[in-house]
């Protein structure tokens, strides 16, 4: 794997200007953890006094062709880890299709060994860090349940998958087929050619993703190989296929009527994970639509807490 140039950057921010509670809220450091062709960078969010504690690597969904690492959206989520007393490290990744399925693991490991060799210096216990995400975040972490070495502490997949090759992603989708059209012009249209990490302000990079599923591309789309004539090559990029006894304890959080991710990829995975004797815990959301906000707040509220606590109790 090509290590790339590792720098800080000097910004500073109120979490709380941007992360949907009401001031004072804690401090924000941003840094960068590589240089791809832009800059890749990553929020610590939490204490800045204090003795080396846990942490919570906190990794976006969006396909992954759009979203980043602000955390406003998932305020309850972030609340949730900070009140537990973890730090909160929230990363970005290049995004697809710009950048191919490898690159985007890349940044992702890169962002692992980063976190573990400033561990100590951002007031860290290296050996205490777990790893959550959302949809495509949930796919990139239950990847670094395999991927990283030495592997975290826990996870947490939230409405997440491990399955990238199947009928669910490589065909076109019944759900977004009852949209209007994209047709390849406008999808192309609403991405770019240089990679990014972040993306644009008033980004459509959505019709990209609505185009992708329509047509069952995207497998072939964001990580550039075609499921049905190199089946094998997906291996290393599957964790349904890599669940072995050695796999961190994680916890699998899903709605029932999630219309983007099948709340079956969550079954499957702890399915997998129970044949291979891996702690894990399944949260089903009866009625749960994809990330949960159709369900009352205080049912919300429980569920990012019980994964919190998961994430505390295997983090020591």
């Amino acid at each position: 794997m090509m290590r790339r140039r590792i720098f800080l950057t000097s910004a500073i921010t109120a979490a709380g200007a941007r992360g949907g509670w009401a001031q004072p809220g804690p401090s924000t450091q941003t840094f960068v953890y590589e240089n791809a062709g832009g800059e890749v960078q990553e929020d610590l969010i939490g204490p800045a006094d204090g003795g080396a504690g846990r942490a919570a690597l906190w990794i976006h969904g969006g396909a992954p062709i759009s979203g980043s690492r602000r955390l406003g959206a998932n305020s309850r989520l972030l609340r949730s880890l900070l009140d537990v007393g973890f730090r909160v490290i929230s990363i970005d990744y290049r995004l697809a299709p710009e950048t191919k399925l490898p690159g985007i693991i890349e940044d992702i490991e890169n962002a692992w060994s980063w976190l573990r060799d400033k561990a100590i210096t951002l007031r860290i216990d290296p050996d205490r860090i777990g790893v959550c995400g959302g949809s495509a975040g949930g796919y990139l972490t239950l990847m670094m349940g395999f991927r990283v070495k030495p592997r975290p502490k826990a996870l947490v997949s939230y409405w997440g998958y491990g399955d990238i090759t199947s009928a669910w992603y490589s065909r076109p989708d019944p759900f977004y087929r009852k949209q209007p059209e994209v047709s390849r012009e406008e999808a192309y249209a609403s991405v770019g050619r240089e990679p990014l990490s972040e993306p644009p302000e008033k980004s459509n990079r959505g019709r990209f993703y609505l185009y992708c599923r329509q047509q069952g591309l995207w497998p072939k789309e964001v990580a550039g190989r075609d499921p049905d004539t190199e089946n094998r090559w997906f291996d290393p990029y599957s964790p349904i296929r890599n669940v072995t006894a050695a796999y961190p304890p994680t916890m699998l959080v899903h709605g029932t009527a999630d219309t983007d991710v099948p709340y079956e990829q969550s079954k499957i995975m702890a399915d997998q994970m129970a044949r291979a004797g891996v702690k894990h815990q399944l949260v089903t959301v009866s009625g749960g639509g994809h990330g949960i906000g159709n369900i009352p707040a205080e049912e919300q509220d429980r569920i990012y807490k019980a994964a919190a606590e998961f994430l505390k109790t295997h983090t020591g």
